[in-house]
């Protein structure tokens, strides 16, 4: 007889958490009740004041499929601690490595969607839409599927990383970057972005599907959230005048080792000239094509 659990994808799955309880329970049990794969859950917690990680160690010892990594040190952000969570986790014997956040609720078939879908489209790296929700009842799609540009990767994610599913040989070649790299990994704030900008750098193929799989949860203490409305661009608008945009690009170009930013967006003009190719959304390109021309960026 067939054991059908050894015949599933098997999928590690890289939890990031922080001050998590008021959330986290409900993720978990979203993430393990996933249908037709063998999952393994693996977390990591930021130095805790609530509680997190006790919780997280009681339900490891009643659950077999989490492990839940050394506790004690203070990463200060999602991005070092999924960094953390991909250097120290040895998931080499898996099929496909997904991130997720602490505070979401997967859909029972998010993981053997974005399975199927990697398959059948022969890609090496999928993100989607999310279904964001608010405490008050609102849920809106966040769209992200916009065709992929030429060089869209330098310039933003492929979507909230907590969609992210990779197959495993493409991650190891990116795990290997990010430990011999890691004083320069500690400048790049977005761990997404990076890992986008790797796979699409390195030739990878990328799928960004339209179906959402997931609620994207919105509370005070997202650190990146949707994204949407005035608020969001006038933090984005503070972020490119202080600099930060500007060498977040070039930071991830010397992780990637491509000098593609450097040689071809030094240049104002360069940048205006080509600038349906630097962002998927036309209203992002449309901003950024402002913040360029008035010298910005």
């Amino acid at each position: 007889m067939i054991n059908c659990e050894l015949s599933r994808p098997k999928v590690a799955v890289l939890l990031a958490a922080y001050n998590g309880m008021a959330f986290i329970d409900e993720q978990v049990k979203s993430i393990l009740q996933q249908i037709n794969v063998s999952v393994t859950l693996f977390i990591s917690v930021d130095l805790s004041s609530d509680g997190t990680y006790e919780w997280c160690c009681d339900f490891s010892d009643k659950d077999s499929r989490i492990t839940v990594m050394p506790y004690g040190d203070k990463f200060g952000g999602a991005a070092p601690n999924f960094y953390r969570l991909i250097r120290d986790v040895d998931f080499s014997y898996y099929d496909y490595v997904a991130l997720s956040d602490q505070d979401d609720i997967w859909l029972e078939d998010k993981l053997i969607t974005a399975v199927s879908s990697i398959n059948k489209k022969k890609v090496h790296g999928y993100s989607s839409n999310v279904t964001a929700f608010w405490e008050d009842g609102r849920e809106s799609v966040t769209d992200k599927a916009q065709l992929q540009r030429k060089y869209d990767y330098l310039f933003e994610a492929a979507g909230p990383g907590c969609t992210y599913v990779f197959v495993v040989e493409p991650l190891k070649k990116f795990k290997e970057r990010l430990v011999t790299h890691s004083q320069l990994v500690n400048q790049i704030t977005l761990h997404d972005w990076l890992l986008y900008s790797f796979f699409r750098a390195q030739g990878y193929q990328w799928l960004i599907d339209k179906t959402p799989k997931m609620y994207y949860r919105q509370h005070q203490s997202n650190q990146v959230g949707i994204n949407q409305g005035l608020k969001a661009y006038l933090k984005r608008f503070k972020l490119l005048k202080n600099g930060w945009y500007r060498q977040q690009v070039i930071n991830i170009s010397l992780f990637i080792k491509t000098d593609t930013s450097t040689a071809t967006f030094n240049s104002r003009w360069l940048l205006l000239k080509n600038i349906n190719q630097l962002r998927r959304k036309l209203s992002d390109r449309i901003f950024l094509f402002f913040i360029a021309l008035v010298g910005l960026y």
